[in-house]
Order: structure tokens, then sequence, then C-alpha cells
């Protein structure tokens, strides 16, 4: 393997420029290369802007029109949604939803690469309310096509409940990536990717069949896997 996913990490938080070049690496290895053809083109997005009366971050038009097109990247699990889905809700700009519609992310407006909140879709709808989620969409944008390759079809993946010893294998035994989203943390070994979610789940990606045995050696347990 030749993309240093932890490497890359570290500076894809420094700025979108690094994200970007993180996801086109991400994908060459993990997935398939991105193409010219994966993205948005400038006319989808000026139409999105003219729908919803204002102007797109830039880094959600660079995003957009790199890989905007590939839900094997961003639409797995949850959704990425199209330019012509895109909606307001007040000063935040919705682009993602999750799959059972409980939760949406959207990017505040009025800068270059905005930050990132998340909302809980709740019962009482006076009760919602916006929630920090990571300080910019670019690197927003990394953990989505990290989450997103969790559940990617015909792909090494795993999970399972997490046990009393599994955060500290965790620290011993993988590198923690510098993204910091709410009750998350992800971890990377040699062709290995784990998520952990509130100390509870583990969510793990193997980029081959003998990275999956290697996790199961590193991370003992009873874990559901998908070839």
């Amino acid at each position: 393997m030749t993309f240093d996913v932890a490497g890359n990490a570290a500076l894809a938080v420094r700025g979108r420029s690094a994200a970007w070049r993180f996801i086109e690496g991400f994908a060459a290895e993990w997935a398939e290369p991105i193409e010219a053809r994966d993205g948005w083109n400038h006319a989808d997005l000026n139409a999105a802007e003219d729908r919803l009366g204002v102007r797109l971050p830039d880094a959600v038009r660079d995003a957009y029109a790199l890989f905007g097109k590939r839900p094997d990247l961003t639409s797995n699990q949850d959704w990425l949604l199209t330019p012509a889905e895109l909606r307001l809700d007040d000063d935040v700009l919705v682009f993602r939803d999750e799959n059972q519609s409980v939760a949406s992310w959207g990017a505040a407006l009025g800068a270059e690469d905005p930050h990132v909140v998340v909302k809980l879709d709740l019962v009482h709808k006076a009760q919602e309310h916006w929630d920090a989620w990571l300080p910019r969409f670019s690197l927003a944008c990394v953990e989505l096509v990290l989450s997103e390759s969790l559940f990617r079809d015909g792909a090494e993946t795993a999970d399972r409940e997490m046990s009393e010893v599994d955060i500290s294998l965790l620290e011993n035994r993988f590198a923690l990536l510098p993204l910091h989203s709410p009750g998350t943390r992800w971890f990377v070994a040699d062709d290995l990717i784990v998520r952990e979610d509130e100390g509870e789940w583990l969510w793990a990606r193997a980029r081959t069949p003998r990275a999956l045995e290697q996790l199961h050696r590193a991370l003992p347990g009873e874990w559901t896997t998908e070839h």
C-alpha cells in the first residue's frame, strides 16, 4: 500500500486542498480512482445557488465538483444530497441525511470552508437544534468518505459491540486519526481502519482479506463480517 492514511489525514486537518488529496488518494487504493466524470459541473452547482438564493461555500463547490457523483464514496449508508436536493435551514446549508432520516448534517454559510453542524430529528420539533460536528467542511468530507467506506458493498467490513479491553488494544495497536467528531474516534493500522462510536461499538474496514484476518488478531471478539 502506498497511500498513508494516518499521514495524509494529519495533513487534511490543515486545509481543504490536502483534504481533497486525501480523498483522491484514499479512493484510488480503497475504492476506484476518481475521474473527471465523478463530479457535478458548474451549471448544476450554479442552478443550486439560483434555486436557494445563496452562494455555495467554495469548499462545497470543490467537493461536489470532485466526487459528488460517486455514491460508493458518499452514500453507502447515509446520503450526500445532490445539488438539486440541497436545502436551507435558516443559515445552514443541509448537504447530508442519515439513512433513516434521524439526523442531518449542514454547513454554516458565510465562509469558504465553513464549520459543519448536525441536527437530530426529534418528535418535538421545537427541541431540535444544530450542534457542532467538525470545524471545516473539507474535513467533514474526509470523515464522510471514511464512514461510507465502512459500508461499501463487496468490501471487507466488520462490526461488533465493544468489550472492556478494546480501548487499550485500540490505543496500543492502532494510530489515532485527528478527526474529532462528537462521540467518534478513528484508528488505523496497515490496511485497516476502525471507528469507535461512543465507546460502545466498533466498525472496521479492511483493504484486503488478509487485513481482515489481522483485525481479528489485533481486536479479538465476535465480529460480524461482510465480504
